[in-house]
């Protein structure tokens, strides 16, 4: 995947804090890797079992690009104007125009600052404009409150309740169902 071969966006997707693009090769280095490895910011990740290489990383997001299912968003901070995380936008189901919305703050030093209410904020704005999105959907763990607070913040509601879905040491933990209603298709939800 070369420099050049970005997710065109009609316009900047920034806040006070934030600019989300696309994701270059070049924001995937040793630091940007070393997200993956953290146990503690993993283990809210339901596929946070998996070991990525910078290829494997670059493989999977140019076949989603190229599938035209998946798009991944560097979350870049204004201040010091490096990939301080990721928003991933897929699978994208076309046939129903929805979306999952995965936000992950991967530099530690920029967590408790609400930077991702921020990211999902603008996630939402790209998925709803550029993508014609209907309706993101997402789940999380119940232990994961400070992931539940972010998404509602953000415009997200919680639509319901698998109970026991995942299993934590051992213990069955619910998954929290959230979703975000584009309102050009969902006015009523405005």
């Amino acid at each position: 995947m070369e420099e050049t071969d970005l997710v065109p966006l009609s316009k900047a997707y920034a806040s006070a804090r934030l600019v989300l693009r696309s994701l270059k090769p070049s924001d995937i280095d040793a630091s940007f890797l070393s997200w993956f490895q953290d146990d503690e910011l993993m283990r809210f990740y339901t596929n946070s079992r998996q070991t990525h290489s910078r290829e494997s990383l670059l493989q999977n997001i140019n076949q989603g690009i190229q599938a035209g299912t998946s798009y991944v968003f560097a979350i870049i901070g204004r201040e010091t104007n490096a990939c301080i995380g990721t928003i991933k936008l897929g699978p994208i189901n076309h046939d129903h125009k929805i979306s999952d919305l995965v936000v992950l703050i991967g530099d530690r030093r920029f967590h408790g600052q609400g930077l991702a209410i921020d990211a999902i904020r603008l996630g939402n704005a790209i998925a709803f404009e550029e993508f014609g999105i209907r309706k993101l959907f997402g789940g999380m763990f119940e232990t994961n409150q400070s992931s539940f607070k972010a998404y509602t913040r953000a415009g997200w509601v919680e639509e319901g309740r698998l109970k026991g879905h995942y299993l934590v040491d051992n213990q069955p933990v619910d998954r929290i169902l959230v979703a975000c209603f584009n309102p050009a298709f969902f006015p009523e939800r405005a």
